[in-house]
């Protein structure tokens, strides 16, 4: 089969490999769409995210979806033919997070496209079948792709502390901050702002239920506005520093948008002043079928937050492209033949 490695920052490569051999308690799905995430643009650019670091060649892709083709000896949860999406993170299933679970802060998780595990960008993917999940008819693959990033939007969400009637601002309008904006307007929301750098994010958060855009450069229009919730879904020092400024004292800000660099400043003192409760958020646990109900249910669109689209044989072109031209794309996926 083929598959898509990152051999080093900027470069592509698709190479045969051995078909992966099935276990016991796996399901071996035949891949047919990924999207391709920021994460993995910041390991094609940089290298690197925080401490994650590409020390070897890598293939990347954590928000797959696809066809089950064969299922191991201990599976009864699904079946040949059986159309899918896969939580990209499997836990160890025995440490106090897992047990509590928020199995998302496991310290043994083997996680998709995270140095130094492989992910999606293959043909085929042997995963375990405890964290694969049936999609409806109404579904479609490019769609049970993006239960992934969703999830995360839900654990924002869930995380919060949101009351109905809440008034939210979330700094960038990409993949993420455009779930938040779903989830929050459908639970009820009473004003949501979205700020971006580029006007496509931002016409499509307006398309999506905003209330109100703002390029981030004109942010200091919300100046006299004070908001219950804060979101900072971008991760760079600016969008950091601004959650503290438009919060409301004793206000929640949930910081969801990771950077390449680990280190920040932050001006603690609004936060002391105004009692914030400041909040992270890392990944998301249990969040997958309520993602899919979601998208069955039209609770969310998300066919409209597509903007690119490419085949596998692509996928260089896709990442050379996209990385040149930030500024024209909010989601691309990479669709495989069948």
């Amino acid at each position: 089969m083929k598959a898509a490695f990152l051999i080093e920052p900027g470069k592509i490569k698709i190479k045969d490999i051995p078909k992966p051999e099935l276990q016991d308690n796996q399901v071996l799905i035949k891949t047919k769409s990924v999207g391709l995430c920021g994460s993995d643009m910041h390991y094609y650019q940089h290298g690197k995210i925080d401490d994650y670091i590409v020390e070897k060649p890598i293939i990347l892709g954590h928000e797959p979806s696809g066809l089950v083709k064969e299922v191991g000896g201990d599976v009864n949860n699904l079946s040949r033919g059986d159309r899918v999406t896969i939580e990209p993170g499997v836990p160890c299933g025995e440490c106090n997070f897992c047990r509590q679970g928020n199995y998302n802060l496991c310290t043994d998780m083997v996680f998709m496209a995270t140095p130094p595990i492989h992910g999606a960008f293959q043909e085929y993917i042997a995963y375990n079948a405890n964290y694969v999940y049936k999609l409806p008819e109404e579904v479609s693959y490019e769609e049970g792709a993006l239960v992934e990033p969703l999830a995360i939007g839900l654990n924002i969400y869930e995380k919060s502390d949101f009351t109905i009637g809440d008034k939210i601002l979330i700094l960038g309008a990409g993949t993420v901050g455009q779930m938040a904006l779903q989830v929050f307007k459908n639970a009820g929301a009473n004003e949501i702002v979205l700020t971006d750098i580029y006007d496509l994010p931002l016409e499509i958060a307006k398309n999506s239920g905003a209330d109100r855009i703002l390029k981030s450069n004109n942010i200091n229009k919300l100046q006299d506005s004070y908001f219950d919730i804060v979101i900072d879904a971008v991760g760079v020092q600016e969008t950091l520093q601004q959650t503290s400024y438009f919060v409301r004292p004793g206000g929640n800000i949930v910081l969801v948008g990771m950077s390449p660099n680990s280190m920040i400043e932050y001006e603690i003192g609004k936060v002391l002043n105004k009692e914030l409760t400041l909040r992270g958020i890392f990944r998301y646990a249990n969040q997958y079928s309520r993602g899919i109900n979601l998208i069955a249910d039209k609770k969310v669109e998300l066919d409209h937050l597509i903007t690119n689209r490419f085949s596998f044989n692509e996928i260089k072109k896709a990442f050379m492209h996209l990385s040149n031209n930030p500024n024209e794309y909010l989601k691309a996926i990479i669709n495989f033949e069948d």
